[in-house]
């Protein structure tokens, strides 16, 4: 008998397997899907491969070894060690593909082209199209010992793969397995199957189906990020939520974001907090000096806002600040270019920059400070019991009920410039940080200017989990659920003397997987800037929710006046196509926006039918309820879509951002219907000579489309696919407010669509209903929500009475084709309304005691 670790193939899962490799070609099942293979490339396939899953579910191991002729592994050999090795896999021309490349260290990003050479540098993941199979293979760069890898393009259409440990003190010569490949007849199914076998061959993370996750999945919420940036403070959160609680909206978790932290910059007092930050790029260069909250929380007293008249806070106060940050953010970046250019104007921006801080300076001076003795964060005396976090969540619990979490950001190594050494109790040292070649081709980027500037005071990896424990067991104990990681791709910046970046990696992702376990229920845990695959195969054993795109932007920091309309098509470009990746490991989490910013519907709209929870970074006072009503019940739940949001097939090799002609469709689905988007994005996007996202003002037009039924991935949900067999499907347009009947072999419905435009089609399985099962009937949802067909939580057909449970309040609508008897809502008989076309309308209430769920009974 084999170990467990090294589980043998099945006899009744050997098949031949697909892939060949000979005569300097790769083939799949007989065609040549790379040409010019150098001989010192090798192919394994995965049944010859042992591995490491001895934890993986029986389920799963089966799943994947019935999968396993459809899969194997890429290596090469060179004749001398290195710590960096690159070598062609081979080439391909005139063969279209999606890729995902790390535009940023931390941020991927999709790309289309037709050749290797098209490639761009850093790229996670190539899937190619075989329309000769009518199939689909990717090519995924993995891991194998301590080197990870990444696609690069080379010349002539070779696709180029590059090894690397990230010290120079680990080096190899040859691999088995740097890339895995593998083959499908459907694009959804094969990343599926593609990640199954990878984390079964690797067994250093986690599918997000063996993991629970944070309990403000299906949750509304809101975080202070754009709110206030660096400038946050307990009073502007209370007032925040007191907004939404007056409205009837109340978050049911809150994210406190950067700015609560025990921070300072090197040269300043080492015992003090800095002072006056408002953007990020201040605290870039600081350092945490001590590991619990800054003095303006831990000033916060018991009871301090529970009276009837708690202190009033100034929103104007807080965009002044914000804007003077952004001045001065600009004065700075004019600063360094007058610098390199010699330019007279230096000594008149120098003065212009010292005004902007005395301003900031007055802005800030009219804070009230509460003070109190400070007796460090391991202080147990009465005193300590009644200021600070702990004090504050518990206040916040007491004042707004539904408040079921509570998060705070931190940076994977503490804060952005790590942890101050000699502060704590952690053993830290300034690490000089180096970036690889592979991030030469990357955008240009503040942050990374910074830390490299300032270099990171890394904790030592052995140290690792006292470091995260003792954070978040300090704040589990203070009334905080749950963290905001972010900055987490920087550790391969100072991984040289430390193993390389795969060892650093583990050590550190162990330290935070433990301390998740035991502070945090397992699953409190946001990872944000974490888009390498360095973190998706060694930091999610236990992360089971991450960013699935870049920032929300409000507006363009280059200056780009058109900014505030194409960034919002680009995040939801970066959104939708990392999730075909990332959704196998993590939940994907679409970030933050605003409910008042030019573009809010657009970005709401997705969110709606997102498939995870949806949270607003609204300032104080600065709210359209009216938009987030669309999004939010009464008790601060949404109606969540049961899958992730995914491009349609017809967009996967084409480039809806500056192509002129595509439009993005994202599909997902619901209990009982499923659900596609179609989003205007063109108008901005990757530029692959000036390296950077920009705008292509030609592309930002009315472009034509099409949307049909067959376009809903049914079959990726066992309880929906059932759904994918009906005869005919209503079709409801959200915005147009509109049906059309629609069977598998219709013609597809044709539009045009506006810049920075949307729509949204729900498509509902049509049942036949009544006494001779004549009537046609599909439940449509509440026409007052964006995801109307996720209010919908049951469905029953009894002898000619349809019976469903529908939560929210609003109008109900059904398609019909004929009127109801009667109908009845939570027993009794209502009014309702039946046109000729079909619609079928009922006014419904929020009854709190039942939860906003209503019972419906329509009889035939």
């Amino acid at each position: 008998m084999a170990p467990p670790n090294e589980p043998t193939l099945n006899p009744s899962y050997s098949f031949e397997n697909v892939f060949d490799l000979s005569d300097a070609k790769f083939y799949v099942k007989g065609f040549p899907l790379l040409t010019q293979v150098p001989h010192n490339v090798s192919f394994t396939p995965f049944s010859s491969k042992s591995h490491s899953s001895d934890d993986a579910p029986p389920s799963l191991l089966n799943r994947v070894l019935a999968a396993s002729h459809r899969g194997g592994f890429l290596g090469f050999s060179h004749s001398e060690p290195s710590d960096r090795l690159m070598n062609s896999l081979g080439s391909f021309t005139d063969r279209n593909f999606l890729s995902i490349f790390r535009f940023k260290t931390w941020w991927s990003t999709q790309w289309v082209g037709t050749s290797g050479s098209d490639l761009q540098m850093e790229t996670q993941w190539v899937l190619l199209h075989v329309p000769e199979l009518n199939s689909y293979v990717v090519i995924i760069p993995i891991i194998e010992a301590s080197f990870r890898s990444a696609l690069h393009p080379g010349s002539d259409g070779h696709i180029m793969i590059c090894a690397e440990s990230g010290s120079t003190k680990v080096k190899a010569s040859s691999f088995d397995a740097i890339a895995y490949i593998h083959f499908s007849e459907n694009p959804y199914t094969l990343m599926k199957e593609a990640f199954s076998a990878l984390r079964v061959h690797l067994n250093t993370f986690k599918l997000l189906e063996e993991k629970n996750l944070p309990s403000l999945v299906d949750k509304f919420g809101w975080c202070t990020w754009d709110a206030f940036y660096l400038t946050v403070q307990p009073i502007g959160i209370w007032h925040g939520l007191k907004d939404f609680a007056d409205a009837g909206v109340s978050p049911r978790f809150l994210i406190i974001d950067d700015g609560w932290q025990s921070i300072n910059l090197d040269g300043g007092d080492p015992k003090e907090d800095a002072k006056n930050l408002i953007l990020c790029g201040d605290q870039m260069n600081a350092r945490l000096h001590r590991l619990d909250e800054c003095g303006k929380f831990r000033r916060y007293k018991s009871g301090q806002f529970l009276g009837p008249n708690p202190p009033p806070f100034d929103p104007n106060n807080a965009k002044l600040l914000i804007g003077k940050g952004i001045e001065l953010e600009h004065l700075n970046r004019d600063k360094e270019a007058a610098k390199n250019t010699q330019t007279s104007e230096l000594g008149l921006i120098e003065s212009k920059i010292q005004t902007v801080k005395g301003e900031i300076d007055v802005l800030f001076g009219g804070a009230e400070q509460i003070e109190k003795k400070d007796c460090g964060s391991s202080c147990s005396c009465k005193e300590e019991e009644e200021y600070g976090m702990k004090a504050f969540t518990k206040d916040l619990r007491t004042k707004f009920k539904g408040l079921d979490n509570i998060y705070v950001w931190h940076a994977l190594c503490g804060a952005w410039g790590g942890v101050r050494p000699g502060a704590t109790h952690l053993n830290s040292k300034l690490v000089p940080c180096k970036l690889s070649p592979g991030l030469d081709g990357t955008m240009h980027d503040l942050a990374v200017v910074r830390i490299v500037e300032g270099s990171i005071g890394l904790v030592h990896p052995d140290h690792a989990s006292d470091f995260y424990d003792s954070m978040h067991s300090y704040l589990a104990q203070s009334g905080v659920t749950g963290v905001k990681v972010d900055v987490i791709h920087c550790l391969e910046y100072v991984s040289d003397e430390y193993g390389g970046r795969v060892e650093l990696a583990k050590a550190y992702y162990d330290g935070l997987t433990n301390s998740m376990a035991k502070n945090f229920n397992g699953s409190g845990l946001i990872a944000s800037m974490q888009q390498c695959n360095d973190f998706f195969f060694l930091g999610t054993k236990q992360v089971s929710m991450g960013r699935a795109g870049d920032d929300f932007w409000f507006q363009d920091p280059n200056g780009d006046p058109m900014g505030v309309f194409w960034l919002q098509g680009v995040h939801m470009i970066h959104c939708s196509y990392n999730s075909l990746w990332m959704s196998q490991m993590i939940l994907p989490d679409w970030d933050m926006f605003q409910s008042n910013h030019v573009c809010a519907k657009f970005h709401a709209a997705s969110r709606a039918i997102c498939g995870g929870p949806i949270y607003l970074s609204d300032h104080v006072g600065s709210h359209d309820f009216d938009l987030i009503k669309k999004l939010v019940f009464p008790d601060g739940t949404i109606p969540k879509c049961i899958h992730f949001l995914l491009p349609t097939r017809d967009c996967l090799f084409k480039n809806p951002l500056f192509d002129h002609k595509t439009v993005l469709k994202i599909w997902n689905l619901n209990k009982y219907g499923g659900v596609i988007g179609t989003f205007n994005c063109q108008g901005a996007g990757w530029d692959p000579k000036e390296h950077r996202l920009r705008g292509y003002p030609e592309c930002y037009k009315p472009i034509n489309g099409s949307v049909h039924v067959n376009e809903v991935e049914w079959d990726q949900n066992d309880k929906t696919a059932p759904m994918g067999e009906a005869e005919e499907y209503v079709v409801y347009l959200n915005q147009a407010q509109e049906l059309a009947l629609m069977n598998p072999n219709s013609e597809p419905i044709e539009f045009t669509i506006q810049p920075s435009s949307f729509e949204l089609y729900s498509f509902v399985p049509i049942t036949k209903v009544g006494g001779t099962g004549s009537i046609k009937f599909a439940p449509i949802g509440l026409t007052n929500m964006l995801n109307n067909g996720g209010v919908i939580q049951e469905v029953e057909y009894v002898e000619g009475v349809a019976m469903l449970k529908v939560k929210g309040d609003g109008q109900f609508l059904a398609y019909s084709s004929e009127p109801p008897k009667k109908f009845q809502v939570n027993g009794s008989d209502v009014d309702f309304e039946w046109l000729s076309n079909g619609k079928l309308m009922v006014n419904l209430l929020w009854i709190q005691e039942d939860h906003g769920v209503s019972d419906l009974a329509i009889f035939f």
